[in-house]
This record gives C-alpha cells, structure tokens and sequence, in this order.
C-alpha cells in the first residue's frame, strides 16, 4: 500500500466527524460489523464506490483470468457473471457470483502470488481495479474504504485460519492412513514369514527353503554350497510307542541342533515329517562331515539320556555339494531334483547302513 493510500487511510479517524457525507458512512460501517468476515462480496454502498473507478472488463465463459502462482498487481468485482476459483491441492474450490470480489492481495501487497485458478464460468463482466484506481477510492470516501479492508484484511485472516485447519485435518488423515497402511504392511510380511515357516519349530517350511534358494541364486553363486538331508531314525516308534506330542518335541530338538551348528549364512529347515535339512555355505568337505558328525554324535547323547519319553532320536545325515558350472535352478523341477537326489542317495545309504550316521555323494 503506497504512502499516499496509507496516510488517508491513517487519517480516516481525524475526518470522522468533519462531514455528513463522512458520518453516513461511518454508520454503514457500523451497520455491517456484524456481517460474515468470509463474505467475499462487497455491499451496496461498497460497490457502488469501486463501480465509479474501475476499471470494465467483459469476459466469456471459459475464460482464463489467472494461475495458481501468476504475480498479481490489481483485484476484480463481478457485475455481472460467475468466476470460477479453484485452489488445488483437493481444496474446496469456490463460485463467484455478483459484487464478489476476488485478487485482492495481489492489489494490496503488489506482484503476490495467486493462491488459485480464476476462469470465468458464465459470461459477464467484470470491474478491474490497480494500484491507481484504488488510489483514486481513497481519495472518494476513505471510511467505505477503511470498511472494506478491515473485511478484506479479517476474510484472509479468516481464510488462512480455516485452510491451516484443513491442512491440519489432513495431515492427520494422511497420518491415520499411513499407520494403517504400515498395520496392513506388517500383517502381510508377518503372513508371508508364517506361509515360508513351519509353525512346530520355527525353521523355514519346504516353500521358505525353496524361495530362499531362488534368492539366493539371483544375487550370487550357489556354487560351492552343501546340502545336508537330516532324517530321523525310527521317528514312527516315538509317536506309536509315546504320542504324537514327545514326538513334535524330538522334532524342536532336532531343530535346536540344526541351529546350534549353522553359521549366520547357513540355512535350516523343515521339509516335511521328520526331515530337515541344512544348507551350509563356504566350508570344506573335512569342515562339514565334523559338523555333520557332531550332529548326529549329539544326537545320539541326547538320546541315550535318561526320561520318560526320548528327548530326542539318532540321525542319518546324506551330503553332496554342488559343483561350479552345475548349479539347479529351483525353479527347474529337474535340476532340483537332481541335486536332491545326490544328498537323497547319500542319506538313503546311511539308513540302510543302520542309520546314526554321516554319508557323502560326490
């Protein structure tokens, strides 16, 4: 606002009482106190006076008056017509109809950002008013004046309180949304751990083996890992001769020793029944058969220990590495198989050897 706006402006409560023309319009003013502050049309008396001095622009419908954004110098009144106003940002946009008023910061405070989109929604006209023009108010009746901007100067206040409010309100929606998004997120990695887990001991099931491999093969060599099939010897008898629950607590004590040997890039699973295995990375043949040995020597301690019901049972183990340049595809039913079956042989000689013990298939 220019110094010679400011000065009339200032001096509206020196004129007060100098004229009836003056006087009369301080009543208007004290007539409209009560009105909405967010009414964005101006009154009869208001309109008449910026009718005097603007500015006539007639526009079509469609029209395109400003941006979100444009720099703006100067403030509209509808005559005639309706201005569309849309604020983006999913906020409430707004219609325009007759002596509303729209653009006026861009006036007050000179080259200020439009906060909305302006298009002209019917045709009519409209009256512009710029820095000279409202100069020229001043000048004509600065209490009307003084009227509309304390309005003016309330419905941005206003506005600006109700749309940190929206903000704030979706801010906590978009907070409410996101918790239950990560809720949903973690329920779905939490079913994705249980569908590649077997619930009895903890271990990967047959798909988490298998998924784990697939993995695995993406992002590096298989070359060079071992297989090992842990079968347990004469498991029907346990649950035949002292029920189905000794027998799942051999299975979790297999589970623990599987555990207890594999390294932090090994990995333990159940397959199904009473068979596990364990893929062991980067150790050497006389390194593996020792773990292997210790785990079936374990067991075989575990299982002479006095109780009512065995804590655990002896183990056969079968082992084959796979070679470099040979690497099965788990995805390929045949090349996994085929790797299976090597430690499959392996293990199926030590349970024909009596089993509580370790065989190698190259």
């Amino acid at each position: 606002m220019n110094a010679v706006l400011s000065s009339k402006l200032l001096g509206i409560r020196d004129w007060r009482g100098t004229g009836t023309g003056v006087v009369a319009h301080a009543h208007i003013a004290d007539a409209h106190a009560d009105d909405d502050v967010n009414a964005s049309a101006l009154t009869a008396d208001e309109y008449a006076l910026f009718a005097q001095v603007a500015r006539t622009r007639r526009v079509e419908a469609g029209q395109r008056l400003f941006l979100r954004g444009d720099l703006g110098t100067s403030m509209f009144v509808i005559a005639r017509g309706a201005v569309d106003l849309d604020f983006g940002d999913d906020l409430v946009g707004k219609r325009l109809g007759m002596r509303a008023f729209f653009g006026e910061l861009g006036l007050l405070i000179g080259d200020h950002a439009r906060s909305a989109d302006a298009v002209v929604a019917e045709d009519g006209v409209l009256l512009e008013l710029g820095r000279s023009e409202f100069d020229a108010l001043a000048g004509r009746d600065p209490a009307l004046l003084s009227q509309f901007l304390r309005r003016a100067i309330m419905r941005v206040v206003f506005n600006e309180q109700a749309l940190i409010g929206r903000l704030r309100r979706r801010n906590q929606e978009l907070q409410t949304a996101l918790d239950t998004l990560r809720a949903t997120a973690h329920r779905l990695n939490q079913t994705e751990v249980l569908t590649r887990t077997d619930e009895l001991t903890g271990l990967y099931n047959r798909r988490g083996f298998v998924a784990h491999l697939d993995q695995r093969r993406r992002h590096s060599s298989l070359a060079g890992l071992t297989l090992l099939l842990v079968d347990c010897d004469r498991f029907k008898d346990i649950n035949d001769e002292h029920g189905h629950l000794a027998g799942d607590r051999v299975l979790q004590g297999v589970a623990n020793l599987l555990r207890a040997v594999a390294g932090p890039d090994d990995v333990a699973c159940r397959l199904g029944g009473d068979e596990f295995c364990l893929l062991v990375h980067g150790r050497g043949q006389d390194e593996l058969l020792r773990m292997a040995d210790y785990v079936v020597d374990s067991a075989r301690v575990l299982r002479g220990m006095r109780s009512k019901a065995p804590q655990m049972t002896t183990l056969s183990i079968g082992a084959c590495t796979i070679v470099a340049g040979r690497e099965p595809d788990p995805r390929d039913g045949d090349e996994w198989e085929r790797w299976y079956t090597q430690a499959d042989t392996a293990l199926y000689r030590a349970k024909r050897l009596g089993g509580d013990r370790v065989e190698w298939q190259d």
